[in-house]
């Protein structure tokens, strides 16, 4: 029986979902868009005792972003990964629209990953997915080994991300979960940056994209 598991905690005002991603025996972890409530966060951890090894950005909106600062601060050693093409929204406030909050928040991250990467951390790994659209850097991270898909603001039940945000194209995400996610296996779970888990094969009978044909 495997002992990869997966915790989802929604946070900040609009709910994000932030997952904690770990294998029992090793009490290690990674953490896929803390996008506020850091020390909440950090207690969960303290509560799975885990040591969270990586932090995994699916894109740089703020509601992704808000508690990275807050965890590198507790865990100096952990390595921020993030979209190639993400660092604009990352580094500027009035873009990744943390500045409208009255919370301006800026990241850099460690490592910036690009399409077809493999982060191996935690004893997990996760292949990198470029899935353009929600923004230019969207990213998405594929467990291959687990069939599980963090598919960010990207693909959700039955719907898809916004594409009215700076950086954002429809026609790119139509492309990006057309050509890139569903191809992959439908079993495939899909854990998303809002609302509830899905899988694949559901999304590809039942999500608008799949009767799109512009």
């Amino acid at each position: 029986m495997s002992d990869f598991r997966i915790k989802t905690y929604p946070v900040g005002q609009i709910g994000t979902n932030c997952y904690i991603i770990f294998r029992e025996q090793l009490k290690k972890a990674m953490i896929v868009d803390p996008g506020d409530e850091g020390e909440f966060i950090l207690e969960e951890c303290r509560k799975l005792s885990v040591t969270p090894e990586a932090i995994l950005l699916t894109h740089g909106h703020f509601d992704h972003i808000m508690a990275v600062k807050e965890i590198k601060q507790a865990f100096p050693e952990i390595v921020i990964c993030a979209g190639e093409n993400e660092k604009m929204l990352l580094n500027d406030p009035s873009v990744n629209l943390s500045a409208s909050t009255g919370r301006p928040c800026l990241i850099e991250a460690d490592r910036y990953v690009t399409d077809g990467e493999i982060i191996d951390t935690a004893g997990i790994s996760a292949h990198v997915l470029a899935t353009p659209g929600h923004t230019e850097g969207s990213v998405c991270y594929y467990m291959k080994e687990e069939d599980v898909l963090i598919s960010g603001d990207t693909l959700f039940l039955e719907s898809l991300g916004r594409t009215d945000f700076p950086t954002g194209d429809q026609l790119k995400i139509i492309s990006s979960i057309r050509g890139t996610l569903f191809p992959l296996p439908g079993d495939t779970m899909v854990y998303p940056g809002h609302g509830s888990v899905t899988t694949i094969g559901h999304e590809k009978s039942y999500n608008p994209v799949a009767l799109y044909r512009g």
